[in-house]
């Protein structure tokens, strides 16, 4: 087992959205979902290996899985729960929250949450939006994930961005108060940074982000936010991530075709390192260790 290197006590979040290469919101005007199952399925074994990567390690994770990976592949789910690691909803079709509507996303997460909790015997308490959609124009989802057992979201990215971000939202974990009750939120963590004269909170733990920096500005970010401001942050990637020999998707636009396959050879290498540097633990433990301020979501927004 590889231990990482003394950092104190401060704990991070690790978390993986189970979905595969087809279900990204990258492709989603050149790939109906209806068609998915003529597509190679590679979330099962990729995902594997990020289990087998984390038992090297010594790290337990979240993972936000699609109901529809977990229909699939019934047997990943029980071996994520039967390894010790936490399993979260990602949703059933990634779909984003706000095109889908108030309806659609109750029997989405319903579905997927019910399903999640069949296969794997254990009660599902977190979620993760599909491309992180709960933004100021759905806000509404908190009182549906309340409504349905949920006790922490982790879906809001504060930043600017063309698809997703709530950019005044705290940057740290706080609770959301609604009418409906209260739930705890984890946003994607960032570094401020000022640029011409302009302070910017730059996306650095996961996804295309993860990719395209190099990992010494990673780790930059990550300390500071660990020592400088005394804080957990949050990391994700997804299975096909550390998945460079994956069927390329035509059809796409030169942005979308970027996003998705930019310097996916390097993600594999970054998180050993990053595994091999910091301490990790499933969203829900970092959550239950912490005091979190509260704040209405709309003044999030």
């Amino acid at each position: 087992m590889t231990m990482p290197e003394d950092r104190g006590q401060l704990v991070n979040a690790m978390s993986v959205d189970v979905e595969d290469y087809y279900q990204v919101g990258a492709f989603k005007n050149v790939i109906d979902p209806a068609d998915w199952d003529s597509y190679p399925f590679r979330a099962g074994d990729n995902t594997r290996r990020v289990l087998d990567l984390f038992d090297e390690f010594g790290v337990k994770s979240t993972f936000f899985s699609l109901g529809w990976v977990a229909e699939r592949d019934p047997a990943l789910i029980r071996r994520i729960v039967d390894a010790g690691h936490e399993l979260a909803c990602h949703g059933y079709g990634h779909q984003l929250v706000f095109e889908i509507g108030q309806e659609a996303f109750r029997e989405d997460i319903h579905r997927a949450k019910s399903m999640l909790e069949d296969i794997a015997g254990t009660a599902v308490h977190g979620y993760r939006a599909p491309s992180y959609s709960v933004t100021h124009k759905s806000l509404w989802a908190y009182d549906i994930l309340i409504d349905e057992g949920f006790t922490y979201d982790s879906s809001v990215f504060p930043i600017y961005h063309d698809v997703y971000g709530i950019p005044h939202s705290p940057r740290f974990p706080y609770v959301v108060e609604r009418e409906k009750g209260t739930i705890k939120e984890f946003p994607i963590t960032t570094y401020p940074f000022r640029f011409l004269g302009r302070k910017l909170d730059l996306p650095f733990s996961g996804g295309g982000y993860f990719r395209l920096l190099p990992f010494p500005m990673i780790d930059r970010a990550l300390r500071r936010i660990n020592e400088g401001d005394g804080m957990p942050g949050v990391v994700y990637f997804h299975p096909w991530e550390i998945d460079p020999g994956q069927p390329r998707i035509s059809g796409a636009g030169l942005k979308s075709r970027f996003r998705h396959y930019v310097n996916l050879s390097r993600t594999w290498g970054k998180l050993h390192k990053l595994l091999g540097k910091y301490r990790f633990a499933p969203v829900q433990d970092v959550l239950a260790a912490m005091t979190l301020d509260r704040a209405s979501a709309m003044e999030n927004a």
